[in-house]
């Protein structure tokens, strides 16, 4: 079972495994092929977590050898939305758990004269507001960007409650951002990284994900 030291936060069990597969993502002399693989694998382990927190309903299937299995049925329909370019790399995870998923895309770049976050792009699905949302990026420092698609999500009438953000790696001051302004937004995550440094990265990090994932 996961453990949250969070109240908004579900952080997956810290096994051996999963030690092991972010030790060689945050190591640099990872290849890119590696990278990607072992990326890969713990972002389904983030699907797979933030899929056993939806709602179910009861159900009761009949098997192959004529006998009542007692079950459940997921409640509600789901989508992802990524933050570009980064979160297009948990695109593939979340197909892989969910046929035929909806993705939308939310494009967010910071402002060289400002520092801040600010609004490039939209695309959502049209019903999104009767939908679980998996917010997905890779990395949460600052939590300036994914705050302002948690609003973009808002406003397009999807419920707090109903947002779930899958990322990597998250920092303490990301994680305090989203409980003051959003405390109903769940985090999954796999790890809390201990800080931020004089540019905002995170501490220990990885560096850019999307430069590793997409470009090296």
């Amino acid at each position: 079972m996961s453990s949250e030291p969070f109240q908004n936060v579900i952080l997956l069990p810290q096994t051996n495994q999963l030690l092991g597969l972010y030790t060689i993502i945050r190591d640099q002399n990872t290849r890119r092929p590696d990278f990607i693989f072992y990326a890969d694998r713990i972002i389904r382990l983030l699907v797979e977590e933030g899929l056993n927190h939806l709602p179910v309903t009861p159900k009761i299937v009949e098997t192959s050898t004529n006998q009542k299995f007692d079950g459940v049925s997921f409640l509600g329909k789901i989508c992802g939305v990524s933050i570009v370019r980064a979160g297009e790399s948990m695109e593939q995870g979340l197909r892989e758990c969910c046929r035929s998923v909806r993705i939308g895309k939310i494009v967010i770049q910071r402002d060289e004269e400002t520092a801040l976050p600010k609004l490039f792009y939209e695309k959502l699905p049209e019903d999104i507001a009767d939908r679980y949302v998996f917010l997905l990026d890779p990395m949460l420092a600052t939590g300036g960007s994914a705050a302002m698609a948690i609003e973009v999500l808002i406003k397009r009438g999807v419920k707090p409650e109903r947002i779930f953000f899958l990322n990597l790696i998250c920092s303490q001051e990301g994680i305090d951002l989203f409980h003051a302004r959003f405390p109903e937004v769940k985090i999954v995550t796999g790890a809390i990284d201990s800080g931020l440094d004089e540019n905002r990265y995170l501490v220990p990090g990885l560096g850019d994900f999307g430069d590793r994932y997409y470009c090296i």
